[in-house]
This record gives structure tokens, C-alpha cells and sequence, in this order.
């Protein structure tokens, strides 16, 4: 599976683990909701990395006592219409403090990367199309914003004002 990072292409490290399948003892994984609630306890032990899968139906507010288990979570984009996950991303990083890596995973296309930036998220699951339409090239694309958001660029406002004699 291919990430856009940072601006730079590369291969997803993580083992996302299906709810039927064995839990590996070692190395970095991701598990579903469903499996955290099931078996979250018996993970703490394990060495590696943990992450956590959310579908966009799930409430942040649901996983919030948990965060601190988790190094990424993956928020899922069924189709690019369905805008749940970007007010899932909202809220992990402003209510909910979420420090760690926020993914954006499913139906991820070009014209939407900026804005899923803006709401937090920091690393973006892509197809090989990113490679030849350099993706990456999506963030830079605007400079100019009228309102506020997560990745503290500044807004037009702040500039006007910053710029007042």
C-alpha cells in the first residue's frame, strides 16, 4: 500500500489485521474498533507499534479514553461524498487531544488532500496514480485561507492583522 507523508511517497509499514485473523506477536499493526473492544486489554504487551481502524460511523468521543494506546488511526473515506471523517479528524485532534499519526484511508482522492491536512490529518493511504500526478504538489497549491484549522497555517485575518501598521 502506497502513503503520501510529508510531502514524499513511500510504503505503508503497518499490518492492518483483519477481525478473523491471528494477532502477530511482534511488529507494527492496526486493529478494527470491533477487535479493540474485544481484545484491547491483551494487546498492551505486545511489541510493536499499535494502531486503531475506525469506520466513519464510529463517535471520537467512543475511543477518546483510550487514545493513548494507539501510534496511528486510520479514518475511513467510503466514498469521496461522505465527509464524516474529516469531523472525526476535528475532533481526535481538538477535543480529544490526539497527538499521534492520523491517516486518511478509503476513497482519498487528490482535490481532497489539503482540506483532509487542514482538519489534521497527516498521512494519506494512495494509489500508484499519486506517483505520476504528483500528489504531493496538492499541498502547496493554496496559500491563502479565511478560516482557521489543524495544521496552523495562518488564516487571511491573522495575516491582515499582523500586517496592520
Amino acid at each position: 500500500m502506497l502513503l503520501l507523508e510529508d510531502g514524499t511517497l513511500r510504503e505503508d509499514g503497518w499490518h492492518h489485521v483483519a477481525d478473523d485473523e491471528a494477532i502477530p506477536a511482534s511488529g507494527d499493526i492496526t486493529v478494527s474498533f470491533t477487535r479493540w473492544k474485544e481484545v484491547g486489554a491483551t494487546l498492551n504487551g505486545r511489541s510493536g507499534k499499535l494502531g486503531l481502524r475506525l469506520d466513519n460511523t464510529t463517535a471520537p468521543a467512543d475511543v477518546a479514553p483510550d487514545l493513548s494506546h494507539f501510534q496511528l488511526i486510520v479514518l475511513n473515506f467510503p466514498k469521496f461524498t461522505d465527509g464524516r471523517a474529516y469531523s472525526q479528524a476535528r475532533l481526535l485532534r481538538t477535543r480529544h487531544g490526539y497527538k499521534g499519526e492520523l491517516r486518511a484511508g478509503g476513497n482519498v482522492l487528490r482535490d481532497q488532500l489539503l482540506f483532509m491536512r487542514r482538519c489534521g490529518f497527516n498521512s494519506f493511504i494512495v494509489g500508484e496514480r499519486a506517483v505520476k500526478e504528483d500528489w504531493a504538489k496538492a499541498f502547496g497549491e493554496f496559500d491563502v485561507f479565511y478560516q482557521t484549522a489543524q495544521d496552523g497555517r495562518p488564516w487571511v485575518m491573522r495575516q491582515r492583522l499582523n500586517a496592520a501598521p
